[in-house]
């Protein structure tokens, strides 16, 4: 997470994000860093790209949709034949950055709900013919999650 403060030194937060920020979660291996910033349509990247690291151009890396809103997003892959991680950038407070910290926290407090999304997701990437389709069927199963993850949100005073 140092070189990504390196590489951005405009973020305001750098967080391991996603399976592999969960203990005992199922998960490829390659992790996921989430760097905030204050406008993701005008962060410099230039240093991310000079290391190698390659901009994911499809539309769904580019903008998240949260409920009817839309917003910004850059998906940078690790370079060829370096450490798995992809950085997903996000604006500071965004709901979609809310989003992600909710659910690895959610996911790492309650263990009931972590086994059983790590079943689905090996049951899911068992039957699922290619990344997309994965991505889509999971997809629309995350909301029943973060719906269990709001109200242990508000129980418990979570907040990003």
């Amino acid at each position: 997470m140092t070189l990504l403060r390196q590489l951005l030194p405009s973020a305001t937060a750098v967080d391991h994000i996603g399976s592999t920020s969960i203990p005992g979660m199922p998960a490829k291996d390659c992790i996921d860093a989430m760097v905030q910033v204050a406008s993701v349509e005008h962060v410099d990247c230039g240093a991310l790209l000079e290391a190698g690291f390659r901009e994911r151009p499809e539309e769904w890396n580019r903008r998240e949709a949260l409920g009817p809103a839309t917003h910004p997003k850059r998906v940078f892959a690790p370079p060829p034949g370096g450490r798995s991680v992809n950085i997903h950038i996000r604006e500071v407070g965004s709901p979609t950055a809310r989003y992600a910290l909710l659910f690895r926290d959610f996911l790492r407090a309650d263990a009931s709900s972590r086994v059983t999304w790590g079943r689905f997701k090996v049951r899911l990437a068992e039957t699922a013919t290619d990344i997309y389709s994965y991505g889509q069927i999971k997809s629309t199963a995350q909301p029943l999650l973060m719906a269990l993850a709001e109200t242990w949100a508000q129980e418990t005073s979570w907040s990003a």
